[in-house]
């Protein structure tokens, strides 16, 4: 009996300690339940607020649709009317033109038969100008006769002759109408030029000329030709003389020739390879 009145001291302490565990619980559920509910509520309050702005828009876009309908339809009853309005005047402006294309019908045929007139004259006229045209045709058949035999005395006028570098140059052409010739010949490439002293080096074919002096009264010049590069001085050549130098892809040799010889001037032509 002792050992358990020892005992129930303990026990009672174990008890106390779990009631009030017990308590602490159902204190913190109660809590949460509470918050849960409060939270519950918002949403619900929220939800209820959205539904209520959902209606109204829907409202709105109930009216706004009658209002759309009722526009269409006043719409449609004037286009109906403007149509009916359209359909009687384009059968009245068809009238019209069925009208204009009858007047401008009368008004071809007049026309048409003047013009078969007129024609008829015209004919008589051309008949007589083309045998005008034919004793002219036979002169021009002459006159090209003689411009043949001109131009093959004119080529055997052109001469060959070795150039400053000892090559046999090609024909050398000592005026414009020669030149014509060889450019026609088709045999080389001829390139025209007028130099002036004192001047820039001006590009002619593949390379640059430069005038340095000249003496008309012993139809003497001196240039330089800028080619790949370099600069080669020509000095003291004579009118019509080939002045020869190599250029270009292979070296291939071209040809210079001055045709005139004037104070700080001289005109002439560069010839070149085809290639």
């Amino acid at each position: 009996m002792a050992e358990l009145s020892e005992r129930e001291p303990g026990v009672q302490r174990n008890f106390t300690g779990l009631a009030l565990a017990c308590i602490g619980f159902a204190v913190l559920a109660s809590i949460a339940g509470l918050i849960w509910s409060y939270t519950i509520n918002q949403r619900l309050g929220t939800a209820e607020y959205d539904l209520a702005v959902a209606q109204h828009q829907n409202t709105d876009l109930t009216s706004q649709l009658r209002e759309t309908n009722a526009r269409l339809k006043v719409a449609t009853d004037s286009l109906a009317e403007s149509l009916g309005l359209t359909q009687k005047q384009l059968e009245a402006r068809s009238q019209q033109l069925l009208q204009r294309q009858q007047a401008d019908a009368k008004r071809l045929e007049s026309e048409q038969a003047a013009a078969t007139k007129k024609i008829g004259k015209q004919i008589g006229d051309v008949s007589g100008d083309v045998a005008s045209v034919k004793t002219d045709v036979g002169g021009v058949k002459t006159d090209v006769a003689q411009t043949r035999t001109d131009l093959q005395a004119a080529q055997a006028q052109l001469q060959s002759m070795k150039g400053d570098l000892g090559m046999q140059s090609g024909l050398i052409a000592t005026n414009h109408d020669e030149l014509e010739i060889l450019k026609h010949k088709g045999d080389r490439n001829y390139f025209e030029f007028t130099l002036n002293k004192g001047g820039k080096p001006q590009p002619v074919s593949a390379v640059s000329l430069e005038l340095k002096k000249t003496d008309p009264k012993h139809s003497r010049y001196t240039l330089v030709v800028v080619a790949d590069d370099k600069k080669i001085e020509k000095k003291d050549k004579g009118l019509n003389e080939p002045v020869q130098f190599y250029t270009g892809r292979g070296n291939q040799l071209f040809e210079l020739v001055v045709n005139t010889i004037n104070k700080n001037q001289v005109v002439g032509y560069i010839s070149a390879p085809k290639s």
